[in-house]
């Protein structure tokens, strides 16, 4: 009974898949005019200083419609923008990661409901930390045993209660500082469990909140695989799709002169490239890749796909549907952090944002009901809009001003299209 329901849920998502790539095909491309003022918008941000340059991405029914450099790679050399420019891309090293787990799953050799201390023993000791008030006004961390253990679909829908050292709470954030988790030469193993060590923010599967989670699936991966996280990517997910320039390190002269460079004045994005630069053995599977928009791209496109390109598939259409579906929202007893990034109107699946309604803002911000995004914190973004059947992708190296340009680069996007398919 088991696998013939599992049969036909592959079946029923396949068919939902095809059928809405079907209606899909009926919708007309967006505005070659519209499209050009995404290039006024950037040429201006470059001509203003506030950003070196940016390279985008529009792509509808497999093919490119509007792909565009910008600027300058580096402002120190001048050398232009071209479409192989490798780019830091943070967080969106996530959802490549998160593949590369549900591959896994998808063979048998993993399941959401594993305890991370099954393939990491240190979390078996894992202990929850409760901002507690104490005598005299003062707040204590409070030590306390987890409800449950952290699971793998903890890690990988960010309800594990490990977070980043400057979200969680003071004594959290304090806590993670004493303990100079990013100390000295450290590989995913080491790292993980300088994780276990630390307490959780909040208790497993009670809240969404961003941190070191994929990390840690990082590790599992890799103990899991019996490979190195980048050997078991380039394997099973880099290479076979053509990501060819996408890696955690870079190793000739030819990348190093391809890489963009944040604005002198990006103190945040420098600090962090010069950590990464330190520390090339960690090998962080929630931020440490470098891509380009065309490898970046091909990712993007298989998963509009539900997983398959160029009659080769990454995961069954039940896995895909599973990944890609909001396991975060009502009846799932899970809260949202301040710190939620995913967004008005967005649910999360296991790696990527996923559209679940228009949201409170009117009107609603542009995009579709089951669109997929994520972007990160050194300005890179992507999205995949099955209702269009489009995906686009930016690539810029800036933390200041992200905040400002995505949104602004989304509307750009969907603005190309008619009025009634711009929102959901």
């Amino acid at each position: 009974m088991i696998t013939t329901r599992r049969t036909f849920l592959a079946g029923a998502a396949l068919l939902a898949g095809t059928a809405m790539r079907s209606r899909a095909k009926d919708i007309p491309a967006p505005s070659p005019d519209q499209l050009e003022r995404i290039t006024a918008f950037f040429d201006n941000e470059v001509s203003a200083h506030r950003l070196p340059g940016a390279i985008i991405l529009v792509q509808q029914h497999g093919k490119p419609l509007y792909l565009k450099t910008i600027g300058v790679r580096d402002v120190r050399t001048g050398l232009s923008m071209t479409p192989d420019t490798i780019f830091s891309i943070h967080s969106m090293t996530k959802p490549i990661t998160s593949l590369g787990a549900m591959m896994l799953i998808d063979a048998g050799k993993l399941s959401l409901s594993d305890a991370v201390s099954k393939y990491i023993p240190a979390f078996a000791s894992v202990k929850v930390g409760l901002d507690t008030p104490a005598a005299e006004r003062l707040h204590v961390l409070k030590i306390v045993a987890p409800i449950r253990p952290v699971t793998i679909q903890d890690l990988m829908r960010h309800t594990s209660g490990i977070t980043y050292g400057y979200i969680g709470g003071e004594l959290i954030e304090e806590a993670y500082m004493a303990a100079n988790i990013f100390e000295g030469h450290f590989d995913n193993r080491e790292f993980a469990e300088r994780i276990a060590r630390l307490p959780l923010a909040r208790q497993p599967g009670t809240l969404w909140r961003y941190g070191h989670s994929t990390d840690v699936l990082g590790r599992v991966i890799e103990v899991v695989s019996g490979q190195a996280l980048y050997q078991f990517l380039k394997q099973n997910v880099l290479d076979p799709l053509g990501m060819t320039s996408t890696k955690f390190v870079l190793t000739t002269p030819d990348e190093f002169k391809r890489m963009a460079r944040p604005l002198p004045n990006d103190t945040i994005l420098l600090d962090a490239e010069r950590d990464r630069l330190a520390h090339p053995e960690w090998e962080s599977g929630g931020g440490g890749l470098l891509s380009t928009i065309t490898d970046y791209g091909r990712f993007a496109q298989m998963l509009l796909n539900g997983g398959e390109l160029d009659g080769k598939r990454y995961l069954s259409p039940a896995t895909f549907k599973d990944m890609t579906t909001d396991h975060i929202g009502p009846g799932s007893g899970v809260d949202r952090d301040y710190f939620y990034f995913p967004g008005d109107g967005f649910g999360y699946g296991y790696g990527l944002a996923v559209r679940t309604d228009p949201g409170d803002a009117k009107p609603p911000p542009p995009g579709s009901i089951g669109e997929l995004k994520w972007d990160s914190g050194s300005g890179t973004y992507f999205g995949v809009d099955p209702k269009l059947d489009m995906v686009y992708v930016m690539m810029q190296q800036t933390q200041n001003e992200r905040g400002r340009i995505t949104p602004a680069f989304k509307a750009l996007v969907y603005d190309a299209y008619p009025p009634g398919l711009r929102r959901p």
